[in-house]
């Protein structure tokens, strides 16, 4: 009836704190880092690529998102290796974005049909020929909030089937995600993720709700489930550095220390561990979420006897088989960081069977992703960075805005099975036909109310009004 979500914003240490807390003093299996936009942790067990490792690929498979606005330094590694060292890019994509016009091949897909599209390209002879030619990387994240992540992992899959000795760098956007998952903030044997802590929350199973620099009302795609949860959950706690929507309904909120106001070390994509600098002194009363996590912990009958941010470095380095090479010193002796091993206890990447619904002449299939800039909370209260989020608008291919009867410009209802916002059309000749294109967080209306996390896909209509 405890659950804990988030800590994916927070130091490795930040984040083994408050697993140990979670899992061997409070004794709660219901952990998760991610808020319903990754892919499953079991992705961060495969065989892993590096940075260098992808940029030094003969072919350089994308599936995943937007690189350019979701990872924009993976991005300028990529497109230099394509434009500068004549890498190959094969891109499966929903929507066309930054690195396509870098790329060898793009193919594009409905939402859900990732893997019939690429079982189609590996039967393409050249497509064949060109990942034989060498090494391969993969870099696999989440395109679409508005589908499962089960057809990613199945077009994962079979592109390792294939090519059984290309390695996968994961694209997970979400800070600190990786070392977060890494040291044990994932759920143990018969817990929950975030998506069942929330459904939990909804029917009123889950006592105390606890976020970890967390917003479930702005960040996670199903948007009623999200609001049902926060509602739902008796008790709610918040540790945070801003106040957000969900933070703001908090039963009690502790006050975090923000990136800058602490020490420790962080987690990159490819598992390298790097030193935090504090460069800020915390105002007020915040605390490292490290401390704040000992603190409960003494208060419930157990001491951590961390004194110290290298205190629970060395705890990490002794309990977390994968990252018995991260000391302190060694971080500390390494200009470029230390390669953690990749984890050996995550268990295998075994996706759900995945049934789509029957495609009709009347509505499209629904692309949420990200941009670089939008409407989270550290956004908007950072005067330099809040006017740089855009606008909630629908982006529907030309020919599709004439099937619709509307216009470019004009203000529409979209509606799926589930709600119906207002928005305004805008015309985009790189939507793919029969799909539509909406921004997620963006100002204005909300997307998230129309898409259903428990759904395969999210299927809508434009209605003018």
């Amino acid at each position: 009836s405890i659950a804990v979500v988030g800590g994916a914003r927070g130091s490795n240490e930040d984040a083994f704190a408050w697993a140990q807390l979670a899992h061997d003093v409070i004794g709660t299996p219901n952990v998760y880092a991610q808020l319903g936009d990754g892919l499953p942790a079991a992705v961060l067990g495969l065989d892993r690529a590096t940075i260098d490792d992808v940029a030094s690929a003969t072919t350089i498979v994308l599936l995943g998102p937007d690189l350019k606005e979701e990872l924009p330094v993976l991005y300028l590694r990529i497109r230099d290796a394509a434009v500068k060292r004549g890498r190959h890019i094969i891109e499966f994509t929903p929507k066309p974005g930054g690195l396509t016009k870098h790329a060898w091949k793009s193919i594009g897909y409905e939402p859900g049909t990732q893997r019939a599209a690429v079982e189609a390209a590996l039967a393409d002879p050249a497509v064949a020929m060109q990942l034989a030619k060498g090494p391969v990387a993969i870099v696999a994240g989440r395109a679409n909030l508005a589908e499962t992540s089960t057809a990613t992992v199945l077009a994962l899959q079979a592109i390792l089937a294939a090519v059984p000795s290309a390695k996968v760098l994961p694209a997970l956007r979400r800070g600190n995600v990786v070392g977060a998952l890494q040291v044990g903030v994932r759920p143990r044997p018969g817990g929950l993720d975030t998506t069942g802590v929330l459904q939990a929350a909804a029917a009123g199973r889950i006592e105390c709700l606890l976020l970890l620099g967390a917003d479930p009302l702005a960040d996670f795609p199903d948007a009623d489930l999200a609001r049902r949860a926060i509602a739902g959950a008796r008790r709610v706690i918040a540790v945070d550095t801003f106040l957000s929507a969900s933070s703001l309904q908090a039963d009690v909120v502790l006050a975090a220390s923000a990136v800058g106001e602490k020490g420790g070390t962080t987690t990159n994509l490819e598992g390298r561990v790097t030193s935090l600098g504090r460069r800020v002194t915390a105002t007020g009363t915040s605390r490292p979420d490290w401390m704040i996590a000992s603190g409960i912990a003494g208060l419930l009958g157990t001491e951590f006897g961390y004194r110290s941010i290298a205190d629970v470095t060395a705890s990490i380095a002794a309990r977390v088989e994968s990252y018995a090479n991260v000391t302190a010193t060694a971080v500390a002796s390494a200009p470029d960081g230390v390669l953690a091993a990749v984890p050996a206890d995550l268990g295998p990447l075994v996706p759900p069977v995945l049934s789509l619904p029957d495609r009709n002449s009347y509505d499209f299939r629904l692309v949420v992703s990200r941009r670089l800039y939008d409407d989270a909370v550290s956004t908007r209260t950072s005067p330099s960075l809040a006017h740089l989020a855009g606008c909630m608008t629908v982006h529907v291919n030309p020919l599709d805005i004439e099937r619709a009867g509307a216009h470019d410009g004009a203000e529409v209802r979209l509606s799926s099975a589930r709600a119906g916002i207002i928005v305004t059309v805008e015309s985009d000749a790189t939507v793919l036909r029969g799909t539509v294109w909406v921004p997620f967080n963006q100002p204005g209306s909300t997307i998230g109310e129309l898409i259903d996390c428990t759904a395969a896909v999210t299927d809508v209509r434009i209605e003018n009004i």
